[in-house]
């Protein structure tokens, strides 16, 4: 076989602009205006924006009490474990994390994970797991793998946004059943000021007035209502430093790496996963490396003071990204320290806050989450079928197993799967006969990889062409093994009709792999 390979990268750039696939890659590519992001000094410096970080983080540490307590019960953990770690994680990670208004707590996808550990083998064995899967978390992120984010098509992220709307809502709503009948008036009392009081004000969040005011009624009323305390004893005591109560050896290794790697994984989905959309909310950037390695550090330092590990928290960080407007480090280091005066000094306090008032906050939160555009019936029509299958499949899966990552996870190999069947169609082989019959020419169009390439050697005339063939693919690409193969097949079949093939128009990487690989394939 005869290769040809005689294209500039000028003539390669211009002859690839034409390919059909080339136009939207160069658009996906193409960079996209982003703002200046608000730091911490400017912050400081005006009063507004330093107000609004503030309330932002004490509405958002109020709806985060609760889901943690209930959570520490799913992991068979103390609540004030969980606490005191969410301390240690929001406090550590607003120094540490790469995506400011990021909220980091001990999270339910986490305690779902290690939950059958510590029911099996005892809650001795969480620390050990917290810190290797720490330290898989900050490897994850020295190494450069957050990256891999960037190839999470925006089907799934839009699936996994409205599935976390979905989630949310579900979540409170046996906060609302079965309750007593006042119950319900503070819960439609809280709705009532979140959405009037903005028309008024905005200079505090209406979420915390709600809170606040529903709360003091209780109080001073004497009512009788499930609160906050219900859902685990607050005793206000601080646990201390976790002591490390297993043997350090390879039978400690190999019962807890498997639950390491899991919580390692999930957690790093999520908060990355996070951190992604409040990229799209703030229209800012973040270091998703730096935001991996610190929620290790994170989780290692919580694991020794706390005692269980935790991610970033979804609802709660649009509740202070998107309705509180934070936009700083500040904002989650106030949650952090909020959480610390509530679970040392205002315990009893905060056990008295009616779930009603917590359940519409994240109610509001959860239909503002939805990306209400994305399932318009204007919208569905004029999305690919892929695309939106993936986004259905994603907020299946996630709604039916309760845990994000899964839902991630399908949806990215099940978009993985259509792409390739889609692109698979793109190619297509022009043939043309030298008007002395003693030539013939294949023109190949498209990107040749092993979806594509498994169907090239069916568009070759063998038996009826010239004993000289050219294979043109000056407008196409060899991406894997899987062309070579295709391409030392059709040359095997010419072969054995008599006929030489020259291929010409391969770029220099192109040339590069199928020298390196051709004849060396086996059969």
């Amino acid at each position: 076989m005869r290769i040809v390979a005689h294209r500039t990268v000028a003539h390669l750039l211009s002859r690839e602009s034409q390919a059909p696939w080339s136009r939207s890659l160069a658009t996906a590519e193409s960079p996209r205006l982003i703002r200046q992001p608000i730091t911490v000094l400017s912050a400081l410096r005006s009063p507004r924006q330093l107000s609004r970080e503030i309330l932002a983080g004490m509405v958002t540490t109020l709806a985060l009490v609760p889901e943690v307590i209930s959570f520490s019960i799913v992991a068979g953990v103390d609540p004030m474990v969980s606490l005191v770690a969410s301390i240690v994680l929001a406090l550590t990670m607003s120094i540490l994390g790469g995506r400011p208004g990021v909220i980091t707590a001990a999270a339910g996808s986490v305690a779902l994970v290690i939950a059958p550990l510590v029911h099996e083998h005892g809650v001795q064995y969480v620390l050990p797991t917290v810190i290797l899967a720490g330290v898989i978390q900050i490897v994850f992120g020295l190494t450069g793998l957050a990256r891999l984010m960037r190839f999470i098509p925006r089907s799934v992220m839009i699936g996994f946004v409205n599935a976390l709307g979905v989630l949310i809502f579900t979540a409170q709503v046996p906060h609302v059943l079965n309750v007593p009948w006042l119950a319900y008036v503070l819960f439609a009392l809280t709705f009532a000021i979140i959405f009037i009081l903005p028309r008024f004000t905005k200079a505090v969040p209406s979420p915390l007035v709600a809170i606040v005011v529903v709360t003091a009624i209780v109080i001073i009323a004497h009512l009788v209502v499930p609160n906050v305390a219900d859902e685990g004893p607050l005793t206000g005591k601080m646990p201390g430093i976790t002591p490390f109560l297993v043997p350090l050896d390879l039978v400690t290794f190999q019962l807890i790496l498997p639950t390491a790697l899991s919580v390692a994984f999930v957690g790093l989905m999520e908060t990355l996963l996070t951190a992604k959309l409040v990229d799209d909310i703030t229209e800012t950037p973040s270091h998703k490396g730096r935001e991996s390695w610190a929620l290790g550090v994170s989780n290692i330092l919580a694991g020794f003071y706390g005692g269980i590990a935790g991610c970033a928290m979804i609802g709660q960080t649009v509740l202070n990204v998107k309705t509180g407007q934070a936009r700083t480090r500040i904002s989650t280091f106030v949650a952090g320290l909020f959480l610390l005066s509530l679970v040392t000094g205002l315990s009893s306090i905060m056990g008295q806050i009616p779930m009603v008032a917590l359940a519409a906050v994240m109610m509001v939160v959860a239909v503002t989450t939805v990306d209400w555009h994305s399932v318009k019936p204007s919208t569905l029509k004029r999305m690919p079928v892929p695309e939106t299958i993936v986004m259905g499949v994603t907020v299946a899966v996630v709604v039916l197993t309760g845990n994000l990552a899964y839902g991630v996870l399908v949806g990215v190999i099940l978009a993985m799967v259509l792409f390739a069947r889609r692109v698979a169609h793109v190619i297509s082989v022009n043939r043309t006969l030298a008007r002395d019959g003693e030539n013939v020419r294949y023109e190949v169009v498209g990107p040749l990889f092993f979806g594509s390439s498994n169907d090239l050697v069916e568009h070759f005339s063998y038996a009826d062409d010239p004993t000289s063939v050219t294979i043109d693919l000056s407008r196409a690409q060899i991406w894997d093994a899987s062309t070579v193969a295709a391409l030392d097949s059709i040359e095997t079949k010419y072969g054995a009709h008599g006929a030489t093939v020259t291929i010409e128009g391969l770029d220099e990487r192109s040339t590069g792999f199928h020298r390196r690989l051709t004849g060396h394939l086996g059969a």
